[in-house]
């Protein structure tokens, strides 16, 4: 029995050596996934995040929202990221691809459901979420999310929790469609915020919209006496992320 045997914990199973060289060997391909999205992404700013439900029928009016909105911003000068898929995802690309700006995805392996669009002007595929998940906060300027489920409520948490920690720079964050979203933010206002597991002032991370022109103009009204480039605190901050 080797030393490393002798002193495992009772409750610690033993990895064969090919488990741990597959294990280790992985962190090349995730390493991979973050030095291609620095490098392809790093050049598209300003940029928004677009998220939404893959399930997203083409014919319907949250299709065709998320396509104006992405094609007003476009035309407004912004890059726009999707995941990359169907549905909103799909939209959002096709708006942007008809503006005058990028159309970016950054495309999942999923086993059902995620398939690329072809209204993307930039492509990069990943296999984890961690680092997908990266790539949309690290050089957006503000956050946009429409109806989805539960892919796109993980976005809109993963957001507002760094946001909310200082983990990353204050952006735009904009839930669209009042009818949609106006039951989850009751609820964080009778219950999260009832309870002290948020703050009240938690509730000003984010606003809602309805409307192309609102989203335009709620995003540069923001920026309106700072510019778009982080500052020099915002840029320490996005490089710890």
């Amino acid at each position: 029995m080797d030393d490393q045997t002798r002193h495992q914990h009772p409750g610690m199973r033993p990895l064969n050596d090919t488990q741990l060289t597959r294990e280790s060997w992985k962190i090349f391909q995730i390493m991979a996934e973050f030095v291609e999205g620095f490098e392809r992404l790093a050049r598209i700013k300003p940029s928004v995040s677009i998220f939404g439900s893959a399930r997203t029928d083409p014919e319907s009016g949250e299709y065709k929202l998320a396509e104006d909105i992405a094609r007003a911003l476009s035309d407004a000068g912004f890059s726009v990221v999707s995941g990359g898929g169907p549905g909103i995802m799909e939209a959002a690309n096709k708006g942007a691809q008809a503006g005058r700006s990028p159309s970016i995805g950054l495309n999942i392996q999923l086993p059902h459901e995620q398939a690329g669009n072809p209204y993307q002007d930039i492509a990069l595929n990943f296999r984890h979420f961690f680092s997908r998940k990266v790539m949309f906060v690290k050089y957006a300027s503000a956050y946009v999310v429409l109806p989805g489920g539960f892919g796109t409520l993980d976005e809109l948490a993963e957001i507002l929790t760094l946001v909310q920690t200082g983990k990353t720079r204050r952006i735009p964050i904009i839930l669209v469609c009042h009818e949609f979203w106006d039951g989850l933010i009751e609820w964080f206002r009778t219950t999260l915020v009832t309870s002290g597991t948020i703050s009240p002032e938690d509730l000003d991370l984010f606003q809602v919209l309805d409307s192309p022109d609102e989203v335009v103009n709620a995003i540069f009204d923001y920026y309106e006496n700072r510019g778009f480039e982080p500052s020099a605190q915002e840029r320490e901050i996005l490089l710890e992320l």
